[in-house]
């Protein structure tokens, strides 16, 4: 009980801190991500906080099996370094024992993977692309930065706007450069604007005190004509934001309510990640064995290609399905069989230490013999 109570102890101390040495990394690397498009226009400077939110939320079931399995690695990797292991197997224990722990350290741990898996992630990815339409559906006017020539989001027309107060309601000494369907140039040019709204909900820029120009291009056909007040669309009402429509985004009783290959290579990818944390946390129980006066690196190293290998062959399945390569039913469960042969493998590889069959007795046969013969020669 007393090693129960003080395992649980260390493994949510090492939990927490590398789960917020993974999250300061994530946060990080996205940040400098969405900044950059802030800074390209690409995105809203206001929603950056919000969309900085929504990536997080995105990586965070990957997170969560990397807390959990590097912080098995890591605590089991110490006691062997500080030669506890040798004092528990002296006992007569056995590495079995740690899995009723791990296990009960692992299912918080699974249990908020498989929420952020099914739930969270796929509700993050459609509130991103959402901000992101959002702002990309927003009128042309209000993309314009004083002293600047904007080019529309439909490439049709070009704004300049002198000055603009502060709520971008009203723009002193406003060009607009347009082509019709036909071909013919027109050039506004006016004193004033401001944004207006009409009955339809269409946005309109309404130009006072200035002048109309139409011609076209190549030819002497020009028309001149002086107005008080011109109005011009600049977002139509009948452009919804329909955010991402893509499977990763679906919820997940949508992706089962529309049971296509998509839906089911999402579906494998969701349940995938629940499974492979658990999968993950009892194979860091064997896989933890070092030599105390050797290094712990070497394993940090393992365990993360298994990670990735482990990632990448669940991603390949998503894919084979998705793309009609593979059915769900052949696809969702050979990766996860293939690291359940591992783990028994590698529990069977560290029980049976003495066994004359262990590959470390093996190898030490085939030395002797070796260099049995070469004396014999």
């Amino acid at each position: 009980m007393i090693f129960k109570r003080a395992l649980r102890r260390e493994l949510i101390n090492t939990a927490s801190g590398v789960f917020m040495t993974l999250f300061t990394i994530t946060i990080t690397i996205m940040l400098v991500r969405i900044l950059s498009h802030a800074a390209r226009g690409m995105v809203d400077s206001a929603d950056v906080v919000a969309l900085l939110g929504f990536a997080v939320l995105n990586y965070m079931a990957v997170i969560m099996v990397l807390t959990g399995f590097i912080s098995v690695l890591l605590v089991i990797t110490r006691s062997y370094h500080d030669s506890e292991m040798v004092v528990w197997f002296s006992s007569g224990m056995s590495l079995k024992q740690w899995i009723r722990p791990v296990l009960t350290f692992a299912i918080p741990i699974v249990v908020i993977t498989a929420a952020m898996s099914f739930i969270v992630t796929p509700w993050a990815a459609r509130q991103s692309a959402e901000f992101k339409e959002r702002y990309e559906k927003r009128d042309d006017v209000s993309r314009v930065t004083p002293g600047k020539f904007q080019e529309s989001s439909g490439a049709n027309r070009v704004f300049f706007v002198e000055g603009v107060t502060g709520d971008l309601t009203k723009m002193k000494n406003v060009f607009v450069n347009s082509y019709t369907d036909d071909g013919r140039l027109n050039v506004v040019v006016a004193k004033e604007g401001s944004i207006k709204t009409d009955k339809q909900g269409d946005k309109l820029l309404v130009l006072e005190n200035g002048m109309h120009y139409e011609s076209t291009p190549g030819q002497r056909d020009f028309q001149l004509m002086d107005f008080e007040r011109y109005a011009i669309v600049v977002l139509s009402n009948d452009r919804p934001v329909l955010g991402d429509k893509s499977t990763r985004a679906k919820p997940t009783l949508a992706l089962f309510a529309n049971l296509n290959r998509y839906s089911l290579g999402e579906l494998l990818w969701r349940m995938g990640m629940p499974c492979m944390g658990i999968l993950l946390m009892l194979l860091a129980i064997p896989l933890s064995f070092v030599n105390p006066r050797a290094g712990r690196s070497a394993s940090l190293i393992v365990a993360l290609l298994l990670f990735i290998t482990y990632s990448n062959l669940i991603s390949f399945s998503r894919a084979a399905v998705a793309q009609g390569n593979a059915s769900f039913g052949m696809a969702w469960w050979p990766v996860h069989f293939l690291v359940a042969v591992l783990i028994l493998g590698m529990f069977m590889l560290r029980l049976n230490v003495n066994s004359r069959y262990h590959p470390h007795a093996l190898w030490s046969l085939l030395r002797r013999r070796a260099s049995s013969g070469g004396s014999d020669a």
